[in-house]
């Protein structure tokens, strides 16, 4: 098992059910769950996770608001942010890379290998 704590920020209860479930079988890493940005922010700060994956798309906070304040934030600026996201133009992209994330993952994805995509884009040890 590793100790490594990953905290999921999305909307979708069935995105969030599959990443949990894929991550935890695959990788043993704890995942944090947040349904909304303003939730995440107060997880971050609480919790401090390892690494956070932020839905672009979402009511009230999208994930580039939330990107902002966690980045603003003295106790979530440095946790590296991966940018989960149906968004596939070139252009999106590089604007999200633009915004100082560790990484972008397009949805749909493959729910048993995102633990290794994330460990790739965060340099991490499986």
């Amino acid at each position: 098992m590793s100790d490594k704590c990953i905290l999921l920020i999305d909307d979708e209860e069935a995105i969030r059910e599959v990443v949990q479930i894929g991550i935890e079988i695959e990788v043993g890493w704890q995942v944090l769950i947040a349904s909304s940005g303003i939730e995440g922010i107060a997880i971050a700060e609480n919790q401090q996770p390892n690494a956070i994956l932020l839905d672009v798309m979402m009511p009230e906070m999208d994930g580039i608001k939330t990107l902002s304040n966690l980045k603003a934030n003295s106790q979530t600026q440095l946790i590296p942010v991966i940018f989960l996201t149906a968004k596939t133009q070139a252009a999106d992209k590089k604007q999200f890379q633009n915004l100082g994330v560790a990484g972008v993952i397009t949805k749909p994805f493959n729910s048993m290998t995102l633990a290794g995509r994330v460990s790739k884009m965060l340099n991490w040890d499986k």
